[in-house]
């Protein structure tokens, strides 16, 4: 009997569907040799070997039935399969030389039974074709199919990888806090394709340098599980033999490590780690940098990763890497910048008897930066002190620097016992001087490209103010400043008026000083504007707020301090830096401070020196008597001979022995080394040796010539040694 072709085709299947799994293992291994990249994987090689065996049941089954090829129902899972591959990273490519190599071994086999079933060449030729016609149709149709599939998967997958990279462009970096921005990467890529993170950064204090071998200590910064406490990790960093890490402890990777190449090399890898585990590691470069190396774990899905999600982790790392960078960067400037303002504002305050003192200094919310608001407390002559705070407009190292320099002016102006309001003034033209500068340097190409921060006005507030413990009364001056507020011992806490000077650096108009009285235990606060501005109130909300904080009892200034800023400020940084000065006034009684008129009469010379002989006994302090009475007498000399009547004496005990000897003249005594044959000159000599402290201050009518004697007994050899008598010419 003569088959037709169709029998025949349907005989040869018939023939060749027992030997099934011989046909499926000889079209994997051969696809297995052709197509590498399809084995590579175990996940996808399992999926490949189902593939192939359900594509050729699925063949033979539909020619031994005579089933038209557009009517064979391909694998169920085979578009599932082909979304695998778009999944994984796979090129459309390999699935449809996969395809055609199969088809090409499926028809070898075939052929080689048509002529043990005939010998009939024509009816071979004619199986043959319509063989060929059939599988190239079931062919073009799977693969229309698979390709379709595979490209809505593939775009599907691109457009949320997008997706994830935009998520991270907004979610990642949102502060400038390192370990803020590497907890937004652990905590984004374990929302999307991790169940597992770590991020470890270089432990160095500049990372300018790339890391050598031997010296990979890390700090773990950031970390982040589906599941409570990272257990992931534990695990699996246990194969590589180090222990579980802490948040922001220190490692060192040990040579040869995954994590260690993937840091001096600063290339990305793709690890599997077990049969369900797998994981990415991603170094962490910006700007030709490695800061650190971020890795990935992926264990409760079924894929491992594959060479798409290493692309995914790498661009999320990248903006994550430059997020950091920056954060870096500004960090570093910021601990600059309020390393030199703490080092440029007072380590301590004096002890003084005048005043008890308390301070504090807040800088900014890290955002602002570090600004140039200080406050100083400067010991003057008499007893006094002066109590100043200031601001400088602008943050950062400038600010910084320009209010180091204006704290040094105020103390060199404070120095030459210049009144608030003069103060200021020439405070005002120091100024003017720096705004010079900036601008002239500005104005310069090279300036303008290395130093953008510094462009700009110079312009600052200032309050000044000089409290007299001896005469119990405060004169203040300010510069565009905010208003103090006055405490007296009755619990009422006021805002003291003061006339509205212009911010310092517009030059041309005048300060105006105002006195008061300060009694006994009076307390008075002075501040910067960013203790009592806030989004939620105004100014005028803000001084009432200050005054209710001030009016609670506290135990010492140091907790009237803390009871200020917890009522003020917010619970974390303040918007602007905050300094804030308390001050406790203690005036000096009559037991303090003894006063004589002195007549302009040469002969007065000697009763004064009794009279401060007497005095000195009456406080205990007859081992001054020596040297306090030779000061006397040279200053009252002094003030006879080149001075104006009035003129007064006055010895002041305090924490050292002042003597002050006042006149109505204006003109100043200076230190000179006297001639051999001079008859003169060598008082202001004798008085710099002897005192610790000396100088002159002017009074709008007159001047006081002062000295300072440390209290104790002094050793009269070393002060005759120190004196050097017979190196001052004329003294024999």
């Amino acid at each position: 009997m003569d088959p037709t072709a169709d029998s025949l085709l349907s005989r040869a299947a018939h023939v060749l569907s027992p030997r099934a799994d011989e046909l499926i293992h000889d079209v994997e291994q051969y696809l297995r040799r052709e197509v590498p990249e399809l084995w590579d994987e175990p996940d996808i090689a399992q999926m490949t070997r189902e593939n192939v065996a359900e594509h050729v049941i699925a063949v033979l089954s539909g020619i031994e039935h005579d089933i038209e090829p557009w009517r064979i129902d391909p694998p169920a899972a085979d578009a599932e399969r082909a979304r695998r591959l778009a999944q994984r990273g796979k090129p459309v490519t390999a699935m449809l030389r996969a395809f055609r190599l199969a088809q090409g071994r499926i028809l070898d086999r075939l052929l080689e039974e048509l002529p043990r079933l005939t010998s009939d060449a024509e009816l071979i030729n004619a199986e043959t074709r319509k063989l060929i016609a059939l599988t190239t149709g079931y062919l073009d149709r799977t693969s229309e199919t698979g390709v379709l599939t595979f490209q809505a998967e593939r775009d599907r997958h691109l457009q949320w990888r997008l997706s994830v990279v935009n998520e991270a462009s907004v979610r990642v970096g949102t502060t400038l806090d390192i370990a803020r921005t590497a907890q937004e990467l652990a905590d984004l890529a374990t929302e999307h394709f991790a169940d597992a993170v770590t991020v470890d950064l270089l432990d160095t204090s500049s990372a300018d340098e790339p890391p050598a071998k031997g010296t990979l200590v890390v700090r773990r910064v950031a970390q982040r599980s589906v599941m409570e406490g990272c257990p992931e990790t534990n695990s699996l960093e246990a194969i590589y033999g180090e222990s579980p890490v802490p948040p922001q402890q220190l490692q060192r990777y040990p040579d040869g490590s995954p994590p260690a190449r993937a840091l001096i090399t600063g290339r990305p890898s793709r690890h599997h780690l077990g049969p369900t585990a797998s994981m990415l590691l991603v170094p962490l470069c910006a700007r030709g940098t490695t800061l650190g190396v971020a890795q990935f774990f992926r264990h409760h899905k079924a894929d491992a990763y594959g060479d798409e999600d290493l692309l995914l982790a790498q661009e999320v790392a990248a903006r994550a890497a430059l997020a950091i960078d920056n954060a870096r960067q500004y960090t570093h400037a910021r601990a600059t910048a309020l390393t030199l303002q703490r080092s440029l504002l007072p380590r301590s305050t004096p002890a003084l008897s005048a005043v008890e003192v308390a301070c504090r200094y807040l800088p900014a919310a890290a955002q602002l930066g570090v600004g140039g608001d200080w406050y100083d407390v400067i010991p003057l002559s008499g007893a006094r002190v002066a109590l100043v705070v200031g601001d400088v407009v602008g943050h950062g190292i400038h600010a910084a620097a320009t209010m180091g320099r204006l704290r040094t002016a105020v103390r060199t102006l404070a120095d030459i016992d210049l009144p608030p309001d003069e103060l200021l003034t020439h405070l005002d033209d120091v100024v003017i001087r720096l705004a010079a500068e900036v601008s002239s340097e500005v104005s310069s190409e090279v300036s303008a490209q290395a130093d953008t921060e510094s462009a700009g006005d110079i312009g600052a507030t200032c309050l000044y103010a000089v409290y007299d413990p001896v005469a119990g009364r405060c004169t203040l001056a300010r510069a565009g400043h905010g208003l103090p507020v006055v405490m007296t011992r009755d619990g009422t806490a006021d805002i003291l008026e003061l006339p509205a000077g212009p911010p310092l650096g517009l030059g041309g108009l005048p300060f105006e000083a105002t006195e008061i009285d300060l009694p006994e235990g009076s307390l008075i606060a002075l501040y910067t504007d960013g203790l009592i501005e806030a989004l939620d109130h105004d100014v005028e909300a803000g001084l009432t707020r200050l005054c209710r904080a001030l009016e609670q009892s506290s135990a010492s200034l140091e907790a009237t301090c803390d009871t200020v800023l917890e009522a003020l400020l917010p619970a974390d940084r303040p918007r602007d830096d905050v300094a804030l000065l308390l001050a406790r006034t203690h005036p000096f009684g009559d037991r303090q401070v003894a006063t004589w008129d002195v007549d302009a009469d040469p002969a007065e010379v000697a009763r004064v020196r009794a009279s401060v002989s007497e005095q000195l006994t009456t406080w205990g302090l007859e081992e001054l008597d020596f040297t306090a009475g030779l000061i006397v007498s040279e200053l009252v000399t002094n003030a006879i001979r080149y001075g104006r009547p009035p003129i007064q004496l006055r010895l002041i005990h305090d924490r050292t022995l002042m003597c002050e000897v006042a006149d109505a003249g204006n003109t100043t005594p200076h230190l000179r080394r006297a001639r051999v044959f001079d008859e003169g000159g060598r008082g202001l000599f004798l008085v710099a040796q002897l005192a610790e402290h000396w100088g002159t201050r002017h009074a709008r009518r007159g001047k006081t010539v002062w000295a300072e004697c440390a209290l104790g007994a002094p050793d009269l050899f070393s002060a005759a040694a120190a004196l050097d008598l017979e190196g001052i010419p004329g003294v024999v």
